[in-house]
């Protein structure tokens, strides 16, 4: 069966980044927040590189892009659980959802302050 556990180093990472990337795709390939973000991050990645931002704005601008891909991806995780465990709606599974999305929303201003930071003096 395909679930048994790889003990060895090598091919256990191996197949741990392989989940990772299966899953990165099933993320980027069917939920509408993650397209979005996606897209703004290769959007912002264009825009680094026309304006030419140094090192430490290019690693504060790769932080906030998996800061908020990261958080938006554990927010899907927790709202595909809740869903298959409570199909219906129930109250304390609205509340943790809504926190569940109230992580992403720091992470998303936090990363548009960084935004901000990077590019507004770029146009002064």
């Amino acid at each position: 069966m395909g679930f048994e556990k790889d003990t060895t180093f090598f091919s256990g990472r191996l197949k741990s980044v392989g989940f990772a990337v299966k899953g990165a795709l099933k993320l980027i390939t069917t939920e509408h927040s993650v397209m979005v973000q996606s897209s703004l991050a290769v959007l912002m990645t264009v825009a680094g590189f026309y304006f030419k931002i140094d090192r430490y704005e290019w690693m504060m601008q790769i932080l906030a892009f998996g800061l908020v891909l990261g958080v938006e991806s554990l927010n899907t995780a927790v709202e595909k659980i809740a869903d298959f465990i409570h199909p219906e709606y129930h109250e304390r599974i609205g509340f943790i959802k809504d926190i569940a999305a109230g992580a992403v929303m720091f992470a998303a201003l936090a990363a548009m302050a960084i935004g901000l930071l990077i590019y507004v003096p770029k146009f002064g």
